[in-house]
């Protein structure tokens, strides 16, 4: 068969297969984010293949999955990777934005451990999945049966809420970055901040705060011993969380337009340079004035 002939697709396909499609990034997501954080390689590996098989199945070509355009794909997605690193570059090198890139969870890890995430982890844990699954394998599952607009509104709202549980996670860790992201002044932090309180084998944008206890509704210094890492407050938590639905949501319509210009190399150039990127640069920013024992 040819790589871009699509398969025949089964009865009820078009109605089965998207729903499909969002039980297996949805595992996927649990997986990562909570259950086995450090195989998210393998994990996303698996999910990908059988959303691509689910894809193929359901009668999608190679090309409506987003395997098309790779040259024009790889100058827009050089272009907008270039661009990242020098608004990172601006923003570390300005003290009123240097802040937001102060984040505990790329802080507290080892060198070998940084290379892990930037080499490892947000290429095949992160990029890959998220890139195959909603842009490329789901986004041509809906337009297929609704047209690009709706495929773009549906697969971008569900990006948004795969990032609920980084938000959470995010809260405690970016203290700055989650204000704006609530819509609020990134002022001095509420609450109290120390290099250590997230586990070293996250990070950014996937990742379980060490002092969550599993009880629901509550943070995790909510009774704690006195001295003990205090979370943000739930309220707090809670307006991260709609921020980052809200403006995960409104990036993937950008990827989806990207990768309706230019394939699935150009989202994944630029996703890959907004994550990577963003571990190298919160080493790379000067500390602030009383956090000198924060690294």
């Amino acid at each position: 068969m040819a790589m871009g002939a699509p398969m025949n697709a089964p009865a009820g396909a078009p109605t089965a297969a998207p729903v499909a499609a969002v039980a297996v990034l949805a595992a996927a997501n649990v997986l990562n984010n909570r259950v086995a954080p450090r195989l998210a390689p393998l994990t996303s590996a698996v999910a990908v293949g059988a959303l691509l098989a689910l894809g193929r199945r359901s009668g999608l070509s190679w090309s409506r999955m987003g395997f098309r355009d790779r040259s024009r794909g790889l100058r827009i997605g050089g272009v907008l990777a270039a661009a990242v690193a020098g608004v990172y570059s601006a923003g570390i090198a300005v003290p009123a934005t240097r802040r937001f890139f102060h984040d505990e969870r790329a802080l507290s890890l080892s060198r070998a451990r940084l290379a892990e995430e930037v080499l490892l982890q947000v290429p095949l844990g992160t990029v890959l999945l998220e890139e195959v699954g909603f842009r490329g394998v789901l986004y041509g599952l809906l337009a297929r049966s609704h047209g690009p607009g709706r495929a773009a509104a549906v697969s971008s709202a569900l990006f948004g809420l795969w990032h609920v549980l980084p938000a959470i996670d995010m809260a405690a860790a970016n203290p700055a970055l989650s204000r704006l992201t609530a819509g609020e002044a990134p002022g001095p932090p509420r609450f109290p901040e120390g290099p250590g309180r997230l586990e070293a084998s996250e990070g950014p944008g996937r990742s379980r705060s060490s002092e969550r206890d599993g009880r629901s509704g509550s943070s995790a210094g909510e009774g704690a011993a006195p001295g003990a890492p205090v979370g943000p407050p739930a309220r707090e938590v809670a307006r991260v969380v709609a921020g980052a639905v809200v403006t995960t949501g409104a990036a993937g319509v950008f990827f989806c337009e990207l990768g309706r210009r230019g394939g699935l190399a150009a989202p994944v150039l630029f996703h890959l340079a907004t994550n990577g990127l963003g571990y190298l640069f919160a080493r790379l920013a000067p500390p602030d004035p009383g956090r000198a024992g924060a690294r």
